[in-house]
């Protein structure tokens, strides 16, 4: 395993893409289990990565490259959710203490919910399912297997599809209401 260390701080491309194959899944199904966030786990994983090759040099010989990775990905995870944390707080303070925020935004904001309600209306019907059971009744990944006699793992695929489906239509619709 030492190697494979030496590899990778050497810029050996194929070892590092033998490491992302052995442990990207691994990696992403920790930060989801941490986190519960599929975006939280997307991120995590590609920015873990990109860490690992741009600071190659300063792996250890002295630790496993999945010890190296994990705590690489578990300091990334923090930071992602200080940050979502910090955005959260400073968007509460915005509309608590910004009363025309509310009369300004009521509009906007039934236009936005309105685009997002008819993005997620365009998702093949078991995607939606899967979706609506995942995000608007807050069921787990088991659960919604349970009820619909599919795998934990297709539930995961459908929310990864749909979440990436909805983004694309989305950006979509904000560049033509831009143009």
């Amino acid at each position: 395993m030492e190697s494979i260390v030496q590899d990778i701080i050497n810029g050996n491309i194929e070892s590092f893409k033998e490491v992302y194959q052995q442990y990207h899944t691994k990696l992403y199904f920790y930060v989801l289990k941490c986190t519960h966030s599929v975006y939280i786990a997307e991120e995590t994983v590609q920015l873990t990565f990109i860490l690992l090759w741009e600071k190659r040099e300063k792996l250890s010989m002295s630790f496993s490259i999945s010890t190296q990775l994990f705590r690489i990905g578990k300091s990334v995870m923090t930071d992602l959710l200080r940050k979502q944390q910090v955005r959260n707080r400073h968007t509460e303070i915005l509309v608590r203490d910004n009363t025309n925020w509310h009369v300004e935004t009521d509009i906007t904001v039934k236009e936005e919910l309105t685009r997002v309600y008819n993005s997620i209306e365009q998702l093949s019907p078991i995607r939606k399912n899967v979706f609506k059971l995942s995000r608007f009744e807050g069921l787990p990944h088991k659960e919604i297997a349970r009820q619909l006699s599919i795998s934990p793992k297709t539930v995961e695929n459908h929310i990864v599809r749909a979440i990436r489906q909805l983004k694309n239509s989305l950006l979509l619709l904000l560049l033509l209401f831009i143009c």
